[in-house]
C-alpha cells in the first residue's frame, strides 16, 4: 500500500517523536546520576555525558517542529521527563541514560534509512536529524571513558 505524502510525513514526526521521548528519558536519568555525585564528578558528568543529551534533545524537539510546522501539521508537545525515584545507582543510571540514547539513535537511524526523509521530508530535516545522532553518538562514546574513570 503506497503512503501519501502527508501520511508519510505524519510517520515521520511519529518515528522523530517516539526518539525524542527517548532522548528525554536518557537526560532525566543522567539528571537523577548527577545527583547521586559528588561535585567534581558530577560536573564532569554534566560537560561530559548530560550536556550532550540535552542538545541533542533541544535539537530534535526543534527539528521535529520546524518539519511540522513546514508540512502544515501539528507539532507533538515535549517536556523533559521527571524520575521521582532513585531505585538504581548512579552507574545503573548512566548506562541505562547511553542505552536510551542509543536506541533513540537507532529509531533515527532506521527513519533515515526508510527513505522517508527523503521522499516526503526536506533538507532540514535530514540536517537535523544527523545533527541529533551527532550529539547523540557523542554520550555513546564518552560514557565508557566516564564509567571508567569513577573513583579516581
Amino acid at each position: 500500500m503506497a503512503f501519501t505524502t502527508l501520511e508519510a510525513r505524519g510517520q515521520i514526526l511519529d518515528d522523530l517523536g517516539a526518539a525524542v521521548d527517548q532522548i528525554a528519558l536518557a537526560a532525566a536519568l543522567l539528571a537523577e546520576a548527577y545527583e547521586q555525585l559528588d561535585v567534581t564528578t558530577a560536573d564532569r558528568l554534566e560537560d561530559q555525558l548530560y550536556r550532550p543529551v540535552q542538545r541533542a534533545f533541544g535539537r530534535a524537539k526543534r527539528t521535529h517542529a520546524q518539519f511540522a510546522e513546514r508540512s502544515r501539521l501539528s507539532p507533538q508537545p515535549f517536556e523533559p521527563t521527571a524520575l521521582h525515584v532513585r531505585r538504581h545507582s548512579f552507574k545503573e543510571m548512566i548506562e541505562r541514560a547511553v542505552a536510551t540514547a542509543s536506541d533513540a539513535d537507532r529509531k533515527i537511524a532506521e527513519l533515515q534509512d526508510s527513505m522517508l526523509p527523503i521522499e516526503a521530508g526536506d533538507g532540514e530535516l535530514r540536517a537535523g536529524l544527523g545533527e541529533v545522532r551527532e550529539l547523540l553518538g557523542a554520550l555513546t562514546s564518552r560514557a565508557p571513558q566516564f564509567l571508567r574513570t569513577l573513583g579516581r
